[in-house]
């Protein structure tokens, strides 16, 4: 079910392509089947085709609960206009995929995105142990190498098989039943409050003692609820780290407007990413 009905027919999504990727499947699950939809060779280029307006929304991965954060994503959120305008979370069910007519024993090589063949190492050294492993930019593009030699399996999604002519050798393969990846859907305009909302900021500090505890206690202070937060190297000379953080409510809430001031008066750079509707 599609959270924005309305909103399908305005323009094109950017996803990270190529078909039969679960950036694919998170964009149909957010806009619906008959979503138009455009592929992107890299996450860079999704951004791009938002900000060059060659799409009006675009989907990426960001964290995946197995694996943890997608650094790409963050990088190019670090210098994007782009704003996040909803999230959408997938159960990933990986399938072992191969031509038709192959059989487990027929596999010497095994292709997929490296965080896929890290979703499935355990099941990969019991069932797989001599097969090489192939990383690929995406698991479609593994899905693609398959279809071109019987020795070759492709760990992606059944909907990669339906696209690309695959039968599944064997379904659910990942390691952790509960493994879900959250993508972020984004725009040039922000998003309008609904009452379950949550904010991304990028918050810039200097390399000093305490930095951390003064970005984080204004949001005690204010009583609102982290729901992430990460560090990545900083690409700016005078401010060292960057921090992403997730809390609950909208940017146009008084209390976040509280809490932007105090932050702006403790010596930090705050980079709005967006707010937005919990993803249910």
């Amino acid at each position: 079910m599609s959270h924005n009905s309305d909103i399908v027919s305005t323009g094109k999504i950017a996803y990270l392509g190529p078909k039969g990727t679960y950036s694919q499947l998170a964009a149909l699950e957010y806009f619906g089947e008959d979503a138009e939809l455009l592929n992107c060779v890299s996450i860079d280029d999704v951004f791009s085709a938002v900000e060059g307006k060659h799409a009006v929304y675009g989907v990426v991965p960001v964290e995946n609960s197995t694996e943890g954060a997608v650094n790409n994503t963050q990088d190019c959120l670090i210098d994007s206009s782009a704003k996040i305008i909803g999230e959408q979370v997938v159960s990933i069910e990986h399938s072992l995929l191969a031509q038709l007519g192959t059989s487990k024993s027929d596999v010497v090589k095994i292709a997929s995105h490296k965080q896929s063949l890290a979703q499935c190492r355990n099941y990969l050294s019991q069932n797989f142990p001599q097969a090489e492993q192939i990383e690929c930019s995406s698991n479609a593009e593994a899905a693609i190498c398959a279809q071109g030699d019987p020795g070759t399996a492709a760990i992606a999604s059944e909907l990669a098989g339906q696209i690309y002519n695959l039968q599944s050798l064997e379904c659910r393969i990942q390691d952790k039943s509960n493994n879900r990846t959250r993508f972020l859907v984004l725009a040039l305009q922000d998003a309008a409050p609904t009452g379950t909302d949550k904010t991304s900021i990028l918050v810039y500090t200097e390399n000093k003692p305490g930095a951390l505890f003064r970005v984080l206690e204004p949001f005690e202070n204010l009583q609102l609820s982290l729901t992430k937060i990460e560090t990545r190297p900083s690409k700016k000379e005078a401010w060292e780290y960057v921090f992403f953080i997730d809390f609950e409510g909208h940017v146009e809430d008084e209390t976040t407007k509280e809490l932007f001031a105090v932050l702006g008066k403790g010596g930090v750079e705050v980079k709005l990413l967006g707010s937005y509707p919990i993803s249910q």
